[in-house]
């Protein structure tokens, strides 16, 4: 289990970071999403013991992460632009994290068959999507018990990411490994990930289960020739409440039910319910908070 409690990071006098708190469950695919800036690269950093919180904890299986080469070994950090000499080729990158962790060479040659990648090739004649291939491979042949993956889905094609998401669910599903994914490509994420947070503006915006999040949130259209605002619906809670015409789109939190009964007093000539992804899920968090304008 990953423990952050109220952390705050600052880079000299810049506040990156407020008051972050997050638990994520031990086997847990966890997303962390937000838009660019946010932050989300400086606390897997800090997951990863490679920053130092300016203040409060980060805490795996109850030990701090940073300075603690024992808790550091069951984790592995995929940034998004990884370090890597030019001269190395993929079978001696391979031998150089066959030391650190406990590595499935199987696995690792099975993943790069897929990639179609040549271990004997140097990375520096790799584009920048066999690159990202590489060091997948690598992370889940090291089979540890925390992955961290920034920019996850950055340069790989369709083939590619269906592949390396059928590889995190077998880990988390056979190896109960815990997997953090920070992804601009949100219908992936909520293809694999069973829980999320929402970081921006230096803090949480929101987070927990995907599936119990998307159940409570409604999205519906309708047309009437009534002028409606946000408080013409008192019965639930109104998220956001787009006008086109006499169209009108309304997502909101609450009973679906007691919606229905109120906006019959509005004399619509249709109503129709849409289906709310992640990514609407995240846009009307940000939009709601006036983040995105």
């Amino acid at each position: 289990m990953i423990e952050i409690k109220n952390v705050f990071k600052q880079f000299g006098d810049k506040q990156v970071l407020k008051d972050i708190s997050l638990t994520i469950k031990k086997g847990s695919i966890f997303g962390l999403v937000g838009i660019n800036g946010a932050g989300k690269s400086t606390l897997l950093r800090m997951m990863s013991g490679v920053y130092k919180p300016t203040s409060g904890q980060i805490l795996i299986e109850g030990s701090e992460v940073f300075d603690n080469p024992k808790v550091k070994s069951k984790v592995f950090f995929l940034a998004d632009d990884p370090y890597f000499s030019f001269r190395l080729t993929g079978e001696e990158l391979k031998n150089l994290f066959e030391s650190f962790y406990h590595f499935n060479e199987d696995a690792y040659y099975e993943h790069l068959t897929r990639f179609k990648l040549d271990p004997n090739k140097p990375i520096h004649n790799y584009s920048k999507g066999m690159k990202r291939q590489l060091f997948i491979a690598l992370a889940i042949a090291s089979e540890p018990e925390y992955i961290l993956l920034d920019e996850a889905f950055d340069g790989l094609d369709p083939l590619a990411r269906l592949h390396f998401k059928r590889a995190l669910i077998d880990l988390s599903t056979n190896k109960n490994t815990t997997i953090i994914i920070s992804s601009h490509a949100l219908r992936e994420l909520e293809d694999i990930c069973d829980s999320y947070g929402i970081i921006d503006h230096t803090t949480i915006l929101s987070a927990g289960s995907i599936d119990n999040a998307l159940s409570n949130m409604h999205k519906y259209q309708f047309a009437t020739e009534f002028i409606l605002t946000k408080e013409s619906f008192v019965s639930v809670q109104v998220v956001s409440l787009k006008k086109e015409g006499r169209m009108y789109q309304i997502t909101f939190k609450g009973d679906e039910e007691n919606f229905t009964k109120e906006v019959k007093q509005y004399k619509p000539f249709f109503v129709d319910k849409l289906y709310v992804s992640f990514e609407d899920l995240f846009i009307e968090e940000v939009e709601s908070r006036g983040y995105l304008k």
